[in-house]
Parts: structure tokens; sequence; C-alpha cells
């Protein structure tokens, strides 16, 4: 049972299946046949079978759960040296501006820490540690507010009409002459 994004079990869905697999392995220790331990426990054999033998190798442990497998790669000391490479900027890590985006910070990880995360995951990582996403504090230079004001007011609407109301003699207005 995976979920389509962040991809694994709930905590109390991992407990619920270590403690079958916990079952098997006193049953294993009473020793029940394979085929009677997955019909009692609904489970199909091929997974009673590779239970038992990791039970072999290593005993009630080896049945215990290892955890998400979803977990975070990065540790708090690698998120550290992380900060330290953002708070040098963009630009002095050969990008062209000051934007520190979600595949740019993923480069910066892969280069510096060797570790390779998804867009997905490098945002849930920075979401973790408060890092939010940013916006430019002030609008651009070459912003002409005159220009924008008057695309506004004269071309905005016209494109927007002509949306709704097709432009006279295009192929979507045009019809088959009447016999």
């Amino acid at each position: 049972m995976r979920y389509p994004e962040g991809g694994g079990l709930t905590a109390e869905r991992r407990a619920f299946r270590e403690g079958i697999r916990l079952q098997a392995g006193e049953r294993f220790a009473a020793g029940e046949k394979t085929a009677v331990i997955a019909k009692d426990l609904r489970v199909s054999v091929r997974s009673v079978d590779r239970w038992r033998r990791a039970w072999r190798e290593g005993g009630m442990e080896s049945l215990c759960s290892a955890g998400p497998a979803n977990s975070p790669t990065i540790t708090d000391t690698q998120f550290a040296v992380l900060e330290g490479e953002l708070g040098k900027g963009p630009s002095a890590r050969g990008f062209e501006d000051e934007r520190w985006t979600l595949a740019r910070v993923q480069t910066l990880i892969g280069r510096h820490l060797r570790v390779s995360l998804s867009v997905a995951t490098v945002w849930r990582l920075l979401k973790r540690h408060s890092w939010s996403w940013q916006a430019p504090a002030r609008r651009a230079p070459e912003r002409d507010e005159h220009s924008v004001e008057l695309w506004k007011k004269e071309v905005w609407p016209w494109v927007k009409a002509s949306r709704r109301h097709p432009v006279p003699g295009s192929p979507s207005t045009t019809r088959p002459a009447s016999p």
C-alpha cells in the first residue's frame, strides 16, 4: 500500500507489518510449516519463506522494521554545510543571477554533498529546516510603470475580448455558403 507522493507506509502500517513478521518468527521457533503460517497470517508463502531465511540468518532482530524507506539522507551536519554554501549566494556558485531555485539547490547538494535528491525531496528538506521560497524585494529597474499601465488599459481588454468573441473572418466564424 504505497502512496503516490512521499512514497511509503505510515508509521502505524509499518508497525502492523512488523508485528506480523514477529508473529511469524515466533512460529518459526515453534517449528511450524511455512504454508500454515502463511494461511494463518494471511500473507503469501513467498513472503514467509523470505522472512524465514532472514530469521535463520539474523534471528528475531532481522524481522524488525528498518524504518521508513524515504528517511532524510542529509544529516544536520551536512545541512549546516549546505546552509553555508547557500549563504554565499548563487552567483558565487556559478549561476547567472541571484535566485536560488529548487533545481539549483539540488545541483548544489549533488556537487558539495555528493547526494542525489529529487526536487520534491529538496523542497521538503528546506521546508523542514524553516527555509521558504524567495520573493524579489523590489521590482526590476528596467520596469516601465507607464508602459505597463498603458498595456493593461488598452491592449489587455482587446486580447481578453478576442478570446471571448472570435474575430470576423477567422476560421472559427466562417461558415460554408448556403445552397
